[in-house]
């Protein structure tokens, strides 16, 4: 990286034990893909960027994994036991970069503007470092033994992030000024001497904190993912000699196979199609042609995975899936939860926004004679 570069430091290392759910909070799904992946889809894309780094804890890895599928990214970053040691690490990490400045966000703000970011970049022009603030409209009262204390604002300003930093003089200020103990790397800043320039904030550049917050990203995101696209497939695979068959990726125990080229999940290939054609991307064999040696016998989750990264790739998300199998035999009931499930995994979305059912045709045609199963593929994918 040149010495004019700028990094990204996304600093996503906490908890979030305010916040519902059971992963931490910049993980979970916010209008059907997690809040971490809308913050780096922001700066990973941004012309002003030159590389984003991710701050992160060991334990969250896979979860890193799934989220940042498709993405151009440096290696992660594990963290320290406070925001501000986790800060240390990240500026550490980069000193083999060494970019001229670095720009350091907070993960658990998914809706941090091009505009915001281009703002900080160009206010470092000038500056040492510059960091984002609001005015404070709401009259503030501080409570005392005697009572609420009346709090004048007119000087009072709510921080954001990203701050943005001449990279050599923050992490020097980081090094120097360790023992004091902050939750904002513009403190250690002001104690290093560092000249520091204010950008106008945006109110929509919130924090994700509490349960209220959530609900009204959800209704934000849902805004900015406005173009709903519908998607369909079918697919039909004819029994082979076999003990099982590959249904939405689950095996399921049967006297007979299927036949095809890779496993012949007709479920999830029929769902793969449907989600290609929701983006305009072709069909399975045009990315995965069945003249080629190397998917024989692949598992079809790697299709429908490849889907899904494309989907990502556009800044979209996939907001329900739904497969009917049709056949005889075998039964589904039993493993149809099992199928729901492993389709969440695969297209990492939550299980809430997976169907799946089977049905028959009374007796009629190839699956009502018990010579193959068939499939069909409905998915609804949102798309800046």
């Amino acid at each position: 990286m040149n010495s004019s570069s700028t990094s990204a430091l996304i600093v996503a290392a906490g908890r979030g034990e305010r916040a519902p759910g059971d992963h931490p909070k910049q993980y979970r799904l916010l209008g059907g893909k997690p809040v971490l992946r809308w913050v780096l889809e922001a700066f990973a894309f941004h012309p002003a960027i030159d590389g984003v780094r991710v701050v992160l804890r060991e334990e969250d890895r896979a979860l890193y994994a799934d989220c940042t599928a498709g993405l151009n990214l440096g290696a992660p970053i594990i963290g320290g036991a406070t925001r501000q040691l986790s800060v240390r690490n990240g500026l550490e990490a980069l000193a083999a970069e060494a970019p001229e400045r670095v720009l350091i966000h907070d993960g658990a703000r998914p809706f941090v503007s091009p505009g915001l970011i281009a703002g900080v970049v160009k206010a470092l022009d000038g500056s040492d470092a510059a960091i984002p603030l609001l005015s404070v409209f709401d009259t503030l009262r501080r409570k005392t033994e005697s009572g609420f204390e009346l709090m004048p604002r007119d000087h009072l300003r709510r921080a954001q992030t990203p701050q943005g930093f001449v990279y050599a003089k923050i992490l020097a200020a980081h090094r120097k000024y360790s023992a004091i103990e902050t939750t904002d790397d513009m403190t250690l800043a002001e104690h290093a001497g560092l000249s520091i320039a204010e950008v106008a904030g945006e109110e929509m550049n919130l924090k994700l904190t509490s349960p209220e917050d959530f609900a009204l990203a959800e209704r934000i995101a849902a805004g900015r993912l406005s173009d709903i696209r519908t998607g369909s497939g079918y697919d039909v695979h004819k029994f082979s000699e076999g003990d099982h068959v590959w249904l939405c990726g689950v095996k399921v125990p049967h006297v007979q196979g299927l036949k095809g080229h890779s496993d012949a999940d007709v479920g999830l290939h029929a769902l793969t199609d449907a989600i290609l054609g929701a983006i305009g991307a072709g069909d399975i064999g045009v990315h995965f042609p069945p003249s080629d040696p190397q998917w024989r016998g692949a598992p079809s989750h790697i299709f429908l995975a490849k889907a899904a990264s494309l989907v990502a790739a556009l800044g979209g998300a996939i907001a329900h899936v739904d497969v009917t199998l049709i056949c005889e035999r075998p039964k589904v009931t039993l493993h149809r939860e099992a199928m729901r499930a492993r389709i969440a995994e695969i297209l990492n979305i939550d299980i809430s926004r997976v169907s799946v059912k089977a049905t028959t045709t009374e007796g009629l045609g190839f699956t009502g004679r018990g010579e193959g199963i068939a499939a069909q593929g409905l998915a609804t994918v949102r798309l800046p």
